[in-house]
């Protein structure tokens, strides 16, 4: 079939198909200078020309931009440099799957942006004048290689040289370089990431950045790699893009119909909307409604603000989970990064610093300079971060932790680089209590491998706790058994071609684990609210904030007692209250949002800011490690080293003499011993001998 015919079918095809399209080009051209085919229509339109296209691409494809380029316009206006990108190709093959076979083909591929350098020009057309006898030469530049003309067209001079190029003649298109990578799901274990080369030229540069999910469609090509020795029988492949699509969307970009909006407008006015929404997070995990209430706040967020000068309170909601092994904790979070648009999911001993913010590496697509990768929590920008066994993780990866929370920017200063990025993510953490299980009757920092700046930046902190209870055991139980057996129907039916389960049976078992509101309409409920709705706190609310807020302060006004709460629990309730309106798509947060904001943080504070020993609230537990009661219990047995050292020479004092003294004082021996082993590590005691400590 030759050239010619190609393009009067595409002519038709277009016309026929994209006749609107093609006039709203002409009115946005030159800025707009592509038009997007779906590959489906080629198909129904010409089976065989859509065969053709992906069998000779390289013929084909300027066919079919010559067509868009000669349509006759109604306009004074040529397309003359217009473009057509094919997009919706049906043979998506995986990166580790691409062979020999599939060169110079038209192809998709699916995964991730891993690295993109920035865009620039390139030549494709050089001008060279010859400097003999001025004498202008054009050379396309198709190759890798920069080519200069071998002698001077001019037959009266034919001089080899030398040329000159006019870069003003010459023709430059902005160009890209992408590396893609597989998606993780779609791994087989054991085996690591392959990635692949791409370029991109045109209106394409520029519209993606690392951490993107997307399809790009294009002609798979190779260029031949040299060695030292000189060429290698080797090729590397590189896939040259037709079209780009973007997969996985921000709440922002998430595309809404008319008709969805006007069901998540109707859902919101469900009285039952948050116990809907609390029933589809993670239906296949019974209970823990507090905690899911909590994740279904997190995902609406809170409102994001801008100050007149200049700073940013942020409005997504941090929380912790802690709690024994067993309770759920790395399936609510895996199951919130899959609702979350953006969800990065990292795990604690795994992760490094440079790799949950960024890592400065050497560049080998460009030309070895030092770039940035993005790490976890730039990569879940405007999304969900959940980092799993954060009690796991070195103290110097924590502390990267700190800024990302808070500023919400991740700062580097590595290899010549200064950077700011930024990490506007909500992060959800998981820690696991340092003896394993949770023990009631200590306070919760010194069970939590963690830097108390670091907890206190935490909007709300649960403890899970695993405690036998036999009527709820048996609720888990079934619930836990009835989902398996849902699971074993369905794996059946799909795997056994001689199974007698029926559909409806699948269907019926299944009932229990299906959310009430399916993850896509979710995803976009809540897409649909934090672009949408920005609820202003009415006074009654606000008054009620301030009591609950003052109620506990107020706890700690006396000169002994401890410091329930500060600032950071106070704007947390904010945020949170600000949520609790988004999830009813209501621009005013009223009594009911302040009340339900109030209740879940007291659950929270009851099982985390409680001191064992006394029963009241102490937000020092939280912030600093140790708690009033701890600290005045350590200054009276200060107090009662210093006595006893004073009765004997060179200030020792028996460790026998103080417990006798610290029992009349209400300190027990257990107590005492393990403040007086505190003390040493923090480098008060010392101890000359093994029965006597004495004050440093």
């Amino acid at each position: 079939m030759t050239d010619i015919k190609w393009e009067d079918k595409f002519k038709v095809f277009l016309k026929q198909y994209y006749w609107d399209d093609i006039l709203q080009l002409a009115n946005e051209y030159p800025e707009q200078r592509s038009l997007t085919v779906d590959f489906s229509k080629l198909e129904i339109f010409d089976r065989e020309l859509a065969a053709e296209l992906l069998e000779q691409p390289s013929e084909v494809m300027p066919s079919a931009d010559k067509a868009l380029q000669e349509i006759d316009l109604p306009i004074d206006k040529t397309l003359d440099k217009a473009k057509v990108r094919f997009e919706k190709v049906p043979s998506k093959i995986p990166i580790r799957d691409l062979r020999s076979k599939h060169l110079m083909k038209f192809i998709a591929i699916e995964g991730m942006i891993r690295k993109a350098t920035e865009v620039r020009p390139k030549i494709i057309n050089a001008a060279f004048m010859c400097m003999r006898c001025e004498n202008i030469t054009f050379v396309p530049q198709t190759e890798m290689k920069f080519v200069e003309p071998l002698e001077c067209e001019n037959d009266t001079c034919g001089k080899r040289g030398p040329f000159k190029i006019l870069m003003e003649q010459s023709v430059f298109v902005d160009a890209q370089k992408l590396q893609i990578q597989e998606s993780p799901e779609n791994l087989r274990g054991g085996t690591q990431p392959q990635s692949l080369d791409v370029d991109v030229e045109e209106d394409l540069a520029g519209i993606v950045k690392p951490g993107d999910r997307i399809v790009i469609n294009g002609v798979l090509r190779s260029h031949q790699r040299t060695t030292r020795e000189g060429k290698s029988p080797f090729y590397d492949l590189v896939l040259d893009a037709n079209s780009i699509e973007n997969v996985d969307k921000e709440f922002d970009e998430l595309q809404i119909t008319p008709e969805e909006e006007d069901l998540i407008r109707e859902m919101s006015q469900d009285p039952h909307i948050y116990d809907k929404i609390i029933q589809s997070i993670a239906p296949s995990i019974y209970g823990l409604e507090e905690v899911k209430e909590a994740l279904a706040l997190q995902l609406f967020s809170g409102v994001p603000k801008h100050l007149p000068d200049g700073s940013r309170i942020r409005g997504d909601i941090h929380m912790l989970f802690v709690g024994d092994p067993g309770v759920a904790k790395s399936q609510l979070l895996r199951y919130m990064v899959k609702l979350a648009p953006r969800g990065v999911f990292a795990s604690g001993k795994s992760a490094s610093s440079s790799g949950l913010t960024a890592a400065a590496v050497k560049d080998e697509m460009g030309d070895g300079r030092w770039t940035l990768e993005a790490g976890a929590l730039v990569m879940a920008d405007m999304g969900i971060a959940a980092v799993d066994e954060m009690d796991k993780m070195r103290s110097e990866d924590k502390s990267a932790l700190h800024e990302a929370m808070e500023q919400q920017t991740v700062s580097i200063a590595k290899a010549g680089i200064l950077a700011t990025l930024k990490s506007r993510c909500a992060l959800l953490g998981a820690a696991n209590p340092k003896y394993g299980r949770f023990d009631r009757y200590e306070g919760i920092a010194q069970q939590i491998n963690m830097p108390p700046a670091l907890m206190s930046r935490f909007d709300m902190i649960f403890v899970l706790l695993d405690t036998p209870n036999e009527e709820k055991d048996t609720r888990i139980a079934r619930h836990i058994l009835k989902s398996h057996y849902a699971g074993e129907l369905s794996e059946q039916r799909k795997k056994m071609p001689t199974s007698k389960v029926t559909q409806e049976q699948v269907d019926e078992q299944m009932e229990i684990v299906i959310p009430d509101i399916d993850p896509d309409l979710m995803r976009k409920y809540v897409a649909y609210s934090r672009r949408n709705i920005f609820p202003v706190m009415e006074e009654e609310a606000r008054d009620h904030l301030v009591k609950f807020y003052m109620d506990l302060r107020k706890m700690g006004e006396g000169k002994d007692s401890p410091v329930p709460v500060t600032a950071r629990q106070l704007e947390a309730l904010v945020r949170l209250a600000e949520a609790s309106a988004r999830v009813r798509l209501s621009s005013i947060v009223n009594m009911d949002d302040a009340r339900r904001t109030t209740k879940i943080v007291y659950s929270c504070m009851k099982q985390v800011g409680v001191d064992p020993s006394t029963g009241a609230f102490d937000v020092d537990i939280i912030a600093s490690g140790t708690s009033k009661s701890q600290r005045d219990k350590i200054k009276v047995l200060k107090d009662i080293i210093r006595q006893v050292g004073g009765r004997h020479p060179a200030g020792k004092a028996p460790l026998e003499e103080i417990y006798a003294e610290a029992a009349v004082e209400g300190i027990d021996r257990a107590h005492a011993e393990e403040m007086i082993s505190k003390m040493r590590r923090s480098g008060d005691l010392m101890k000359p001998d093994h029965d006597s400590v004495k004050l440093v």
